[in-house]
C-alpha cells in the first residue's frame, strides 16, 4: 500500500464525482421513460446494499487492499487468481469510461480529431495524477467538486429562468408497474452506476477516519443518486421521454436548448466543463487502483512505475473495445451488466463476505478456547 492517508471529506469527494462521472451522458434508466427517475432511486436502494457487502468486507480487513485480502480469504493460489481477474474488471472499465468520453468529445465538439489522440491526450493527464499518488488525486477531486457543483447550480437556475420546464411531461408516473421499476433498478441500473463503488475496497484502506466510513460511503451514494435522479427527471421535463430516451446525449440537448432574455444560449461549454470533470475522476480511480493493484499482485515495490504500462494498455482497448459508438454502446447496455458487473459487483464480494464471516468466527472461536 501506498503511505497517505485522505480524509472523510475527500472520500466523499470522490465517490460522489465517480458515481457522477459518465452517468451524467446517458439517458440513466430511460427504458422507464416517466418514471426513469423514481427507477434511478431505487437502483441507489439497491447501491446501498451492496456498499454493505463491501463495507462488511472492509471491517474483517480493514487494512489490506481488496487484492491482499481475498488470498486470505480463499487462499494464496486461488486468491492470487481472483485478485487478477479484479485488475482486468477495472482495468477494463477504465477503458469503456475512457471510449465514453472520447466518443462523446468527438461527437460534439471534435468531430475531425482522431479517437486514438483524443483518448491519448486524456489517458496522459490521467496517468500523470496517478503517479502522484492518492492524496493528490483526492485533492483534485476538492476542486473539481466545487466546480462541477457550481456548474450544476448555476444550470438549474438557468431552467428554471428559461421557463422551459413542463411537469406534465412527468405524467403518468406509474405508466409501467412497481414490480416493472424494481427489476429495472435492481438489474442494469444498479450496477451503473451505483455498484461500480466496489472499486473503492481499493483505497477504503487510505481513510483516516476508519469510524465514518459507512456514514460517507451512504452519503456520497446518496447525494449522487438524488443529484442523478434530479437531472433525469429535469430531462423528462423538459425534453419529454420520446427526445430523452432517443437522445444520445440528453444532458447536452438540454443544455443547447438553453435560451435566457434572448441573447444567453449555445452554452455547450457547460456540458464540455462536466464532461472533462467527470471522465477524469472516473478514469483516475479505475486507473489508480488498477496500477495499485497489479503492484500488490506482483510485488512489485513502486506502483508508480506501472502507470505508464497500464495507461498504454487502457488506451489501447479503449480503442479496440468495439468498431464504433454504436457497438460500444450496445455492448455496455447487453452483455456488460450481467457477464461482468453481475459476477465482479454482487457473486464474487457476497460469497467472500460469507467465507470471511465464517473463517472470522471459527477464529473467534479458537482465541476464546485458548484464552479459557
Amino acid at each position: 500500500m501506498e503511505k497517505a492517508k485522505i480524509s472523510g471529506y475527500q472520500l466523499f469527494v470522490l465517490i460522489f464525482l465517480f458515481e457522477m462521472g459518465s452517468a451524467l451522458l446517458v439517458p440513466l434508466a430511460g427504458e422507464a421513460k416517466q418514471a426513469a427517475w423514481l427507477v434511478i432511486l431505487i437502483a441507489m436502494i439497491g447501491g446501498f446494499l451492496l456498499f454493505f457487502i463491501y463495507y462488511g468486507l472492509y471491517q474483517y480487513y480493514p487494512d489490506q487492499l481488496l487484492t491482499e485480502f481475498v488470498k486470505q480469504i480463499l487462499g494464496r493460489f486461488l486468491g492470487r487468481i481472483v485478485a487478477f481477474l479484479y485488475i482486468l474488471y477495472f482495468t477494463y472499465l477504465s477503458a469503456r469510461v475512457l471510449r465514453d468520453f472520447g466518443d462523446t468529445l468527438l461527437t460534439f465538439a471534435y468531430p475531425h480529431i482522431p479517437l486514438f489522440f483524443a483518448n491519448a491526450v486524456f489517458i496522459l493527464v490521467v496517468v500523470y495524477t496517478v503517479r502522484k499518488g492518492i492524496e493528490v488525486l483526492a485533492r483534485t477531486g476538492e476542486l473539481f467538486f466545487v466546480l462541477e457543483n457550481l456548474l450544476l447550480m448555476t444550470f438549474m437556475l438557468l431552467i428554471i429562468a428559461s421557463g422551459m420546464i413542463h411537469l406534465n411531461n412527468l405524467k403518468p408516473i406509474f405508466e409501467i408497474s412497481a414490480t416493472e421499476m424494481m427489476k429495472m433498478g435492481l438489474t442494469k441500473t444498479v450496477y451503473f452506476p451505483f455498484g461500480e463503488v466496489i472499486v473503492f475496497l481499493m483505497i477504503f484502506p487510505y481513510l483516516n477516519e476508519p469510524q465514518r466510513l459507512k456514514k460517507i460511503g451512504i452519503g456520497g451514494l446518496a447525494t449522487s443518486g438524488i443529484f442523478l435522479s434530479v437531472i433525469m427527471a429535469v430531462n423528462i421535463a423538459v425534453l419529454g421521454v420520446d427526445l430523452t430516451t432517443r437522445s444520445q446525449y440528453p444532458l447536452l440537448t438540454l443544455i443547447q436548448s438553453i435560451e435566457v432574455a434572448g441573447f444567453l444560449e449555445r452554452l455547450d461549454v457547460y456540458f464540455l466543463f462536466l464532461l472533462m470533470i467527470g471522465g477524469f475522476i472516473k478514469i483516475s480511480v479505475f486507473t489508480y487502483v488498477a496500477v495499485t493493484g497489479t503492484a500488490n499482485v506482483f510485488n512489485v515495490k513502486q506502483p508508480s512505475r506501472l502507470a505508464y504500462p497500464v495507461g498504454i494498455i487502457i488506451l489501447l482497448i479503449s480503442i479496440i473495445i468495439a468498431s464504433s459508438y454504436t457497438e460500444h454502446i450496445y455492448e455496455g447496455l447487453g452483455a456488460v451488466p450481467y457477464y461482468i458487473h453481475l459476477p465482479f459487483q454482487v457473486i464474487i464480494p457476497l460469497l467472500l463476505l460469507i467465507i470471511a464471516f465464517f473463517k472470522n468466527r471459527k477464529k473467534g472461536r479458537q482465541s476464546t478456547k485458548i484464552s479459557s
